[in-house]
């Protein structure tokens, strides 16, 4: 009897496996399956075009090369967000350890 219950339990067990795995196989079978550079590329967002500051106090500190190339659309190198750009950190704090070479390149 124990036998039975044995052989019984396991054809159950069996049975259940192969049947998950023939559901499982149909549903992946109807999936689409998209690479993870596929779905990063297409959820990523397309950069904006540049739009110039045309405020007054931006204006009165730009020299007219620079705002003819910002009316031109093109991004002003240097600028903060742009690529080795930013600001010069002219602070005391900042300055009291910098060396004549790196104060030099900050200026340029």
């Amino acid at each position: 009897m124990n036998k039975t219950r044995t052989l019984l339990f396991a054809s159950a067990v069996a049975a259940a496996m192969i049947f998950g795995g023939v559901v499982g196989a149909t549903v992946l079978a109807k999936t689409t399956l998209t690479y993870a550079s596929a779905a990063l590329a297409a959820a990523s967002p397309s950069p904006s075009p540049f739009k110039s500051n045309e405020t007054a106090a931006h204006e009165a500190g730009e020299t007219a090369a620079q705002e003819a190339a910002e009316n031109s659309g093109q991004r002003p190198a240097g600028g903060p967000g742009s690529p080795g750009g930013g600001q010069s950190n002219e602070t005391a704090a900042h300055e009291a350890g910098e060396s004549a070479t790196r104060e030099a390149s900050e200026k340029s």
